[in-house]
This record gives C-alpha cells, structure tokens and sequence, in this order.
C-alpha cells in the first residue's frame, strides 16, 4: 500500500553531528530525482481523532498537536510504546502530555477493539514528506538532499533520533501562484527503502544509499565559478522521471550567508512554468548546473514571485555532510 507524502516545510536553525562516511568527492552524481523522506525524533505526537473511536480521548481533552510523554507513568518513545502500555493498564489510564510548552494529566477510558484498547487518535512520530536528492557519491554511497533543513513544525530544526528515504514517484502538482507557493504530492511505497538519513542540518538532509542513483558524474564548482547568467536543474514534476531545465542565476550573495541563500535564481524553461509555475515545494535540493559543472541546490521559492527562488552553494552542504 502506498503513502501519500507532502512536501517537507522548510526550517534553517542549528546545527548538530552524527557521523557520515568522509567528505564527498570532487566528482558527484547531479540526481535531481524526488524521494521520500521520514525523520523521527523519539517525540509521539496526537495528529488527529480517529471518526467512530476518538470521542472519548476528545472528551477528556486531548488535542491535536499533544505530545504524549507518559501513559499511567510509563515513557513514551514511539506509537508501539502507546500500544504496550494500553495493554497494560486498566479501564482508565492517565496521560501526561506537553502542550504549548507546559505538561498536563489526563485521564481516559481506551475504547476496546479487537485488536486491543486504543486511544482512538492517529498518531505522528516525526515528519514525513518528500524531497529532491541533490548529490550522490558513488564511492562512498553517501547523498545529500533538500539544501535546507526539515522543521519540527515549532520553528525549530527536528532533531532527528533516526530516518529514511523512500522511492518515490510524483503523482500531482499544485501550481504556484502569485502568494500562494505551490506544491508536489507524491507517493512512496513503505517497502522500498532507497537509503538511510543519519544527520538533518540547516544545509540539508544526508544519508546513505546502497543501490544510490545513476548518472555522469561531474565536477564539483568553487564558489569563484559562479556566475550571473545561464544554468540548469534537474528535478522529478511528474512522475518518477527526471528532467533538465533552464533556469539564470540572477545574483550571487556571499558564501558565508548565515540564511544559507547563496545566490538567486529564476526559471526560464517553459515547460517547467507550465508544469509548477515556477519553483515549487518537494523541489527543494534539485541540483543546480553551470558551464558543466556542479554548483548548488534549489532550496526557497519568493511566494510573490513563484518563477523565482533561491539555491545555496554546493560547497556549503559538502561542509554540513562532512
């Protein structure tokens, strides 16, 4: 059975370590082809309330967006915590739930169903949602995606515990308009894990791949090659089928820019206009090329100018994945 995943919000905010197998060589794969991606962060979130089940959890007063830290005592890490402790509670169980910052009890009934009590709510652990992968190193299997990092939702980077890339495929598109950014939706099948993530940084997402992607690998740019001008990217807008298309880097902003903005582009290519309007979320890491060479990743859109958008240079994420 497949899933729907939506693209990930955006968020650029600290930093943290995990290890990575070395720096990625000067010679890297451009994919440009969209994945799946599911970060978790040992936090078990209320999503929403299951129709014919949830009333009693609603009633007692728990919320969409609670964080569930304990059942009658017990810590609560993942959904199957949930489980395991419904089973072994009684005909009431307290909760203890973070909400806006500040930890509450509750008290409910579970409702009984075969398959044991439940609280009747659908629960998150994490974020799911898809992306573009930017770069892969076939020497090592090591990728980078996104070119910014994924959000916990409460404007602040998710600090990821563990995570996974999916094969995906890009199933419609929302247009984007003038003040309204537009959106890819996209399908992954749970089963076709396609790498492993290991760190989520303001830079961008990085992992591990063993089956990787294929592709001619090409020179990685210095900042000095840059220029004003002509380029292209590569990105999955329909389908599971990766296309070129032309964009111009209107201006170069310093490496160093804490924002990780390095440079502004606009789409030309009017197939790509037609498709999305522009740049669109779950395009966030399509690979940017110029004269040949590697440069960056597609990474903002201006949501007042959806043909328009930001990249960050390829330098900088080849920093954050070393």
């Amino acid at each position: 059975m497949k899933r729907l995943w939506n693209s990930i919000t955006l968020a650029l905010v600290l930093l943290f370590s995990l290890p990575l197998p070395g720096r990625a060589a000067e010679l890297l794969v451009p994919v440009g082809q969209v994945i799946g991606l599911q970060l978790s962060d040992d936090t078990v979130t209320v999503a929403a309330f299951d129709d014919s089940l949830g009333a009693a959890a609603r009633d007692a007063g728990l919320c969409i967006g609670d964080e569930i830290l304990m059942i009658d005592g017990r810590a609560i890490d993942c959904a199957e915590d949930v489980r395991s402790a419904l089973t072994a509670g009684g005909s009431q169980v307290e909760l203890t739930v973070r909400r806006d910052g500040k930890v509450r009890a509750l008290r409910l009934s579970p409702r009984a169903t075969c398959d044991g009590p439940r609280l009747g709510v659908y629960l998150r652990q994490g974020i799911t949602g898809i992306g573009t992968v930017t770069w892969y190193d076939p020497d090592t299997g090591s990728f980078g995606a996104l070119g910014h990092g994924v959000s916990s939702g409460k404007g602040e980077l998710l600090t990821m515990s563990k995570g996974l890339a999916f094969d995906a495929e890009v199933i419609s598109v929302k247009k984007g308009k003038c003040g309204e950014p537009g959106q890819l939706k996209g399908s992954a099948e749970a089963m076709d894990i396609c790498g492993e993530l290991l760190r989520n940084t303001p830079q961008g997402v990085f992992g591990v791949s063993k089956e990787g992607w294929l592709g001619m690998p090409l020179p990685v740019a210095a900042y000095e090659d840059i220029q004003t001008g002509p380029a292209a990217i590569r990105s999955t807008v329909q389908g599971g089928s990766v296309q070129e298309y032309s964009v111009e880097i209107l201006k170069i902003y310093p490496k160093d820019r804490a924002d990780c903005r390095n440079f502004l582009l606009k789409v030309t290519d009017p197939e790509l206009l037609e498709t999305t309007g522009g740049i669109v979320q779950g395009m966030s890491g399509s690979p940017i090329i110029q004269d040949g060479k590697l440069v960056g990743a597609v990474t903002h859109v201006l949501v007042n100018s959806p043909d328009t958008g930001y990249g960050i240079f390829i330098g900088n994420m080849l920093d954050a994945a070393a």
